[in-house]
């Protein structure tokens, strides 16, 4: 599995191309802006774009889906209780206001313990509602994607609508914590001086999860 994390200077967003080397085959996750250069790095590592995966409905993570699939036809991918928003007009008009557009609808609804097979390379599903309902993590081993969930040393806010303070850090702990304490954390967002983390770095010393 080849990984390249993507800083989109828009809102500091980091956007994930996921690639499998066996079949050439690859994901991106929250494709939110930018994407002209993101599938030119796609192109130049020998990919194919064939998903688009969502780690929820927010318009920072979403906003550069459409153009994805209009230059690649990916299948979008996003858990089933976010699946909605993607399609409502405050989600559309913000996608526009910073620069992209609305998401087409997902192909496919995701659920916890889901499997998304990019080639050879599997993607397991981790529910993490308390972002957004439908937020998820992703993780195949050694990894673990975590979206607007977990930051270095930070959370998601809680604050926007479909949030919940308490529901977020129970699945940070419940879905996250558990996994092996040497596993990458790949956040959402770039909110310091460390592009990445570890699990076991996140539950010793991030203290909003306390």
């Amino acid at each position: 599995m080849k990984i390249e994390q993507i800083l989109l200077n828009r809102m500091d967003t980091f956007c994930y191309l996921i690639g499998d080397e066996i079949s050439g085959r690859a994901a991106l996750i929250d494709p939110a802006f930018e994407v002209p250069r993101v599938l030119q790095i796609a192109q130049k590592a020998g990919y194919q774009v064939t998903h688009v995966i969502n780690t929820h409905h927010h318009a920072d993570h979403t906003a550069g889906n459409a153009e994805v699939v209009r230059l690649t036809g990916a299948r979008v991918c996003i858990h089933e209780a976010d699946a909605a928003a993607l399609g409502k007009i405050t989600s559309r008009a913000f996608a526009r206001m910073l620069g992209g557009k609305g998401s087409p609808a997902a192909q496919t609804l995701l659920a916890d313990g889901d499997k998304i097979q990019v080639g050879a390379l599997t993607l397991a599903v981790l529910h993490t509602p308390g972002h957004t309902p439908g937020g998820i993590c992703l993780y195949a081993p050694g990894h673990v994607f975590t979206g607007d969930t977990l930051f270095v040393g930070a959370v998601g806010r809680s604050d926007l609508p479909g949030g919940n303070a308490r529901q977020l850090v129970t699945a940070i702990k419940s879905k996250i914590y558990t996994l092996p304490g040497d596993t990458i954390v790949w956040p959402g967002h770039d909110y310091g001086d460390r592009p990445s983390s570890t699990v076991a770095d996140e539950q010793r010393y991030n203290p909003f999860t306390k």
